[in-house]
């Protein structure tokens, strides 16, 4: 049974970030944590049968915030028993801060990570875990990042997209181009205003939310009133109807 849940603008996702963290004290590092490992659990149980175990996954990854989301799933599904493959979407100088120690964690544990070339050709790729932009997007993708995207495109292997597919705008609901196509989308905090747009409906897939700890209380402080409280009574993870 799909949850209802209300949808918020970027405008109103930057203030919970910015609540979240200078209001509650709930640092980007354990946001992300909890991103990138629900994001790992729906990947397992959604398009893994269950287990990752010698399954090959692409993890694509920005250097914001949804990046580090991602290199956090990618050290998940390689602690799981997959083979997974990262390819980074800017030079390794371009990640700071948070996705900088997601990405060292991943160079200790000798997991495949490349920069400025697109993912070549394998046997058989299970999975592609697009993480390369956000809500935070500013204009269509473009360099490496959309080279990515159109590489993705044009695999026949699902694509699972964190908190919004790379090239949507997702307070206008609109698809730039390129712009990811994705089986699903594993939202975070709550869905956005954009998702709505029937004209992207085919470039989010089924519609997931995680749950990154957010305070409810939070939310009504930032002017989001609906009930929101016991969405993840039951899962972290809950299907949103759209």
């Amino acid at each position: 049974m799909a949850a209802k849940v209300p949808f918020v603008t970027t405008e109103q996702m930057i203030e919970v970030d910015r609540a979240m963290i200078e209001d509650y004290h709930i640092n980007l590092v354990q946001m992300m944590e909890n991103a990138g490992r629900n994001l790992a659990h729906l990947a397992r149980q959604q398009f893994l049968d269950g287990s990752p175990e010698n399954k090959t996954i692409i993890v694509l990854a920005g250097s914001g915030g949804n990046g580090g989301g991602a290199l956090v799933c990618a050290r998940r599904l390689h602690n799981w028993g997959a083979s997974v493959h990262v390819s980074l979407a800017k030079p390794r100088e371009s990640y700071t801060g948070v996705p900088a120690h997601q990405l060292g964690i991943l160079d200790q544990m000798n997991i495949s990570v490349t920069f400025g070339k697109i993912p070549s050709k394998m046997k058989k790729i299970h999975l592609i875990i697009d993480g390369l932009i956000g809500y935070s997007l500013s204009g269509a993708p473009r360099g490496l990042t959309a080279k990515l995207i159109d590489w993705a495109n044009t695999q026949s292997t699902p694509v699972l997209a964190l908190d919004v597919p790379s090239g949507i705008d997702a307070t206008k609901g609109i698809a730039l181009r390129p712009c990811i196509v994705a089986d699903a989308t594993l939202t975070l905090a709550l869905p956005k205003t954009g998702f709505k747009s029937p004209s992207i409906r085919k470039n989010i897939g089924e519609l997931f939310l995680a749950d990154i700890s957010v305070p409810p209380e939070l939310f009504i402080k930032t002017g989001i009133t609906e009930q929101i409280q016991h969405v993840f009574t039951q899962e972290e993870i809950v299907r949103v109807e759209v």
